[in-house]
């Protein structure tokens, strides 16, 4: 799943000022042989034909179909339990505020925002840099931790 942006997709675009999300999902299905075979450039490929296809026309016609047989999505009912979903926002200036508190030392995604097999990509606090916040069930991390192979990959700091 992919959220797409469309306040820039609008004409007149929303306003700057626009409080709110204003976005579509996209969806990607992929087998993991497939991934494995064709390549990180292939899934961008992907990505890119999904979010090309995001017109405004294409969003004005999901708004008048969700109308007509209003669906209510939870994080959660987005991502199969074999899915990957990956957010960010190039929106949040998270590291240049400073509520009086000094300058924050990390970025997370609110508890509303979880669900297992999310990750959420963030601007770094160095220039260049990223965060990367995994929600994984513990079944899942322990089953990693009991992996050789996996384990022999990870640097644990």
């Amino acid at each position: 799943m992919i959220l797409i942006g469309v306040r820039e997709r609008l004409q007149p675009p929303l306003p700057q000022q626009y409080l709110g999300n204003a976005v579509q999902a996209g969806f990607i299905t992929m087998k993991a042989g497939e991934v494995l075979e064709q390549g990180l450039g292939y899934v961008a490929l992907q990505m890119n034909t999904v979010i090309a296809m995001h017109t405004e026309e294409e969003f004005r016609n999901y708004l008048q179909s969700w109308r007509e047989n209003p669906k209510i999505f939870t994080p959660g009912s987005l991502c199969r339990s074999n899915g990957f979903g990956a957010s960010s926002s190039p929106r949040h200036n998270v590291y240049g505020t400073d509520f009086g508190w000094g300058t924050p030392i990390g970025v997370r995604s609110g508890p509303g925002n979880k669900s297992d097999g999310k990750i959420t990509i963030f601007p770094g606090a160095k220039q260049g840099s990223v965060d990367i916040e995994a929600c994984l069930s513990p079944e899942l991390l322990q089953a990693m931790g009991d992996d050789a192979e996996f384990m022999d990959a990870v640097l644990i700091i």
